[in-house]
């Protein structure tokens, strides 16, 4: 059974242009549509099986750019740092603003 890994959705938001439209709008239908194989197979005129080769060869690109770019942790490190701004923001410590802002700037420019 192919199961579904539902970061690869995630990932599709970020680098989804740079892949082959083809390969892209199977990933969308199959992660975000939640079309099954066949479905998709009919609606591209292929078999289940070419389908999913183009979802597990996009997966591969999407994973090897995640590994390559590291965007979505870059994201998810530049939104735990906000929040903590705005927590010590609302406690008016001014001192460890200027320490997040630093730790947000190096986390942009890894």
């Amino acid at each position: 059974m192919f199961l579904k890994n539902l970061n690869f959705g995630y990932l599709l938001d970020f680098y989804g242009k740079v892949l082959p439209d083809r390969t892209a709008q199977m990933l969308d239908l199959y992660y975000n549509e939640d079309l099954s194989l066949a479905e998709i197979a009919d609606n591209f005129g292929i078999t289940r099986q070419g389908v999913r080769d183009a979802i597990k060869r996009g997966e591969d690109e999407l994973t090897k750019l995640e590994e390559n770019l590291k965007l979505t942790e870059k994201i998810e490190r530049l939104n735990f740092e906000t929040e903590k701004l705005k927590k010590i923001a609302q406690d008016k410590n001014y001192t460890d603003i200027l320490e997040i802002s630093n730790r947000l700037s190096e986390i942009l420019y890894l």
